[in-house]
């Protein structure tokens, strides 16, 4: 980062919103899929609640961190053109 190169700051609450969605929807998409034989005689409670056990930690330590990296790169790319 050079002397002219502000650091970018953290996202919106609509970026925010947009990047958990781009993480959460896709993630319970196919855990779902892959679960569904598995999940579909639990109650929707049950069913919830371990969709949400397994999607949790995917998102907040596998994908949200990812998708915070590349939001830096887009614009910082941005700011430097």
């Amino acid at each position: 980062m050079d002397n002219n190169t502000r650091p970018i700051g953290p996202p919106t609450k609509h970026q925010l919103a947009l990047m958990i969605w781009l993480c959460v929807f896709p993630t319970l998409t196919v855990i779902n899929l892959t679960l569904a034989d598995w999940l579909r005689p639990m109650s929707p409670v049950l069913r919830t609640f371990v969709l949400a056990t397994i999607a949790v930690p995917v998102v907040i330590y596998g994908l949200m961190p990812q998708l915070h990296r590349a939001r830096v790169r887009i614009l910082t790319s941005r700011s430097t053109s």
